[in-house]
């Protein structure tokens, strides 16, 4: 199998030479690696110019922008598969080998469980437990799996049918001919969850339990109000595009994205969201995710 690992990067220099240093260390390794850089300013080109790693710059588009670029380039150079990966993340040295052997007829993308790099045992994103359609349940307990043994309990096959893309993820380009590229119009969030239910209608999406990739812990970022804006407007969209209890499901993404504010920004910024200098921000993305509305609109 003809492999293209692809990273986008912006301006996390040092943590995209540790993400290339393990995939020149896996046991089958790809066989090219290619970084999108979405206009870095820091010493990212120079890096990559004294190492010798193939590049690509373009404008910051956000990371569908360059996941868009990177299965393109796969496709357009006769890939068989693209290993898609951020920069702060890496793979452990067997992932890639193991995303491979999963790579099966019938399959169009297997995923690497994402494990927290401080905390080994625990996802820094946790699997939802799903429901006969293989979404994720609303009701019942427990509603998440948050740690690999968890998982492994509920998954002794090794392989589970869902998947974080982007974060250790392998994608048949067969697949991909099938159901399209990513989708550049999710700025900043929601191409992940988009593409993983178009890719289901090309085969079975999956984590693959023994291909494990590194992340720090992204619990305590903070959100910009472009962020919150987006986080919003285009969870609202996927709900309505993919799930089930559509109004029950976008009272509950408020509620949880309210609480999610108050503890990585204060309560200063929940109350600025509801009533406000940041007001104009949430209600105009609940607007527009209502309406169905995607792309690069946020005016401030």
């Amino acid at each position: 199998m003809k492999i293209l690992a692809v990273i986008v990067t912006h301006n996390r220099c040092d943590l995209l030479a540790r993400c290339i240093d393990h995939l020149l260390e896996q046991t089958c390794p790809p066989e090219t690696i290619l970084i999108v850089n979405n206009a870095s300013t820091d010493s990212t080109v120079e890096m990559l110019q004294r190492r010798g790693i193939t590049f690509v710059t373009q404008d910051n588009v956000g990371s569908a922008g360059g996941w868009h670029r990177g299965i393109q380039h796969a496709m357009d150079r006769g890939f068989d598969a693209v290993w898609l990966m951020d920069d702060d993340g890496f793979p452990d040295r067997g992932a890639l080998a193991a995303l491979a052997a999963a790579m099966v007829p019938g399959v169009a993308c297997a995923s690497s469980v994402v494990i927290h790099e401080d905390a080994p045992a625990r996802f820094v994103f946790p699997f939802p437990v799903l429901d006969a359609a293989g979404l994720p349940v609303i009701w019942g307990w427990p509603r998440k799996l948050p740690t690999l043994a968890d998982l492994r309990a509920a998954a002794p096959d090794g392989t589970y049918a869902f998947a974080h893309l982007f974060n250790g993820a392998l994608v048949s380009i067969a697949a991909v001919r099938q159901v399209g590229n990513v989708n550049r119009d999710y700025f900043i969030y929601g191409d992940e969850v988009d593409y993983f239910f178009r890719l289901r209608k090309a085969g079975s999406v999956i984590s693959v339990l023994d291909a494990v990739h590194y992340h720090p812990d992204v619990s305590k970022r903070s959100y910009t109000p472009v962020k919150a804006y987006y986080f919003v407007k285009n969870s609202l969209v996927l709900n309505a595009r993919y799930f089930n209890a559509v109004w029950t499901r976008h009272v509950m993404l408020l509620m949880v994205f309210l609480y999610r504010m108050a503890a990585r920004n204060g309560i200063a910024f929940v109350i600025a969201l509801l009533v406000g200098r940041y007001a104009p921000v949430f209600y105009t993305a609940i607007a527009r995710g209502l309406q169905g509305k995607v792309g690069k609109d946020f005016n401030g």
